[in-house]
């Protein structure tokens, strides 16, 4: 029987160890949320920005997002391992990402989410701690273009 008792108890262990990695199917699992998500991604007129933000083959930003989150959710490194050290805001720096892409994204991860057989509680996990890396970067990114704008600015001056 579900409680309020016991999805709290649920959701306090993720992001313990390998807790969220396993509750999301291990490497196989992440690999069917990244496909799925892709899929939403070529599919949702809402997600037109920010794909083509990506090269037209999606192979490599399927694997390279699929073992970043390995990693993230307390598995393997396996991002690091193929593709070396990753820092999520400056991986994003060159992209133009605003609210608008960073709901876009968000909601291909929601849809695709939605479409795996977590468990409400790891869902609902899962879609909180995303919006911390993609508010990131959208707020590194934002800040990092007005300081160019006003860079630019004063030296016109």
């Amino acid at each position: 029987m579900i409680t309020h008792q016991n999805v709290l108890k649920d959701s306090a262990q993720y992001g313990t160890g390998d807790a969220s990695y396993r509750a999301a199917g291990g490497r196989e699992g992440i690999r069917q949320l990244v496909d799925r998500f892709y899929d939403y991604m070529e599919a949702l007129p809402q997600a037109r920005r920010i794909l083509h933000m990506h090269p037209d083959d999606l192979s490599e930003s399927r694997d390279k997002l699929a073992r970043f989150l390995c990693g993230w959710l307390g598995g393997p490194k396996l991002y690091n391992e193929k593709y070396g050290p990753i820092r999520i805001p400056a991986a994003h720096i060159h992209l133009e990402i605003g609210e608008a892409e960073r709901d876009a994204w968000l909601l291909c991860m929601e849809k695709a989410v939605g479409d795996q057989p977590y468990s409400p509680a790891f869902r609902d996990y899962l879609l909180r701690q995303l919006f911390i890396p993609a508010e990131r970067i959208r707020v590194v990114g934002t800040a990092r273009r007005e300081k160019q704008h006003r860079d630019t600015d004063c030296a016109g001056n």
